[in-house]
């Protein structure tokens, strides 16, 4: 009986080993398929950011016009630091989306 275990698993064993062997390739296609998943993600991406700039930039023009009203004298500071995230987040997507595709 135990021999008889012995030769299945000795069977099993190069069954499996000659599976993986043929199974191997170049990889070239699953690396074709890896770039074609990664770029496919790339506008729905850029979408997303722009779409975030968009938020972004429309709570930065509240805070803006809340401290205008206000009196504030660091109104100019905010509206800059608002505005330049604005611009970085919409320069980001696109240089990023230009760059990989």
């Amino acid at each position: 009986m135990k021999k008889q275990n012995r030769k299945v698993l000795i069977t099993a064993a190069l069954l499996l080993s000659v599976l993986g062997a043929s199974a191997q390739g170049d990889g070239s296609a699953g690396i074709t398929e890896a770039t074609q998943m990664v770029t496919s993600y790339f506008d729905p991406a850029t979408q997303l950011i722009y779409a975030i700039g968009a938020v972004v930039g429309l709570i930065g023009g509240v805070k803006v016009y809340n401290k205008f009203s206000s009196g504030d004298p660091d109104t100019s500071k905010t509206a800059a630091s608002w505005f330049g995230a604005c611009i970085f987040l919409i320069v980001a997507a696109t240089i990023l989306r230009s760059f990989f595709l």
